[in-house]
């Protein structure tokens, strides 16, 4: 790649993040008042019904120790349960409580909302190539194991 392209994706990027609100570490871009690495547990934990939360850090590529720091906020606000996983004395499993189930559920509504109207100010025949590049620089961004 070239360093002009390479700036002009550094430009893009660092704007589409500010603009986006990404930067916020105590406000999702979606207007949650809620820290952005909580929103994203509470996404992972909602798809799964029940995760682990070793493989909750994982996921979020975060220590085992800020997530357990992060799964104690979200037990706090009443958002998560924590149970010892069968056959697995050291284990916890991460469940939603009801509360966090309808906090999960406002948080992707309220998500949905924002990329819908952000994808709604991009032109009709560009929206498919903006998806389709979005999906192919997140695969881009993993790191090989």
């Amino acid at each position: 790649m070239q360093s002009g392209e390479t700036d002009a994706a550094q430009e893009a990027l660092m704007r589409f993040v500010r603009n986006f609100g990404l930067h916020q570490p105590d406000r999702t871009p979606c207007g949650q008042p809620l820290p952005v690495s909580e929103a994203h547990a509470m996404v992972e934990i909602a798809r799964e019904g029940r995760i682990r939360q070793v493989e909750l850090a994982r996921r979020l590529r975060l220590e085992k120790s800020t997530v357990s720091r992060l799964v104690t906020n979200l037990t706090g606000r009443g958002w998560v349960h924590r149970e010892a996983a069968d056959g697995d004395g050291r284990g916890v499993l991460l469940v939603l409580t009801d509360a966090g189930a309808t906090a999960a559920a406002r948080q992707a509504d309220a998500r949905r909302d924002r990329l819908a109207a952000l994808l709604d100010r991009v032109p009709e025949d560009q929206r498919a190539a903006v998806v389709s590049a979005l999906q192919i620089l997140a695969e881009a961004a993993v790191e090989p194991s």
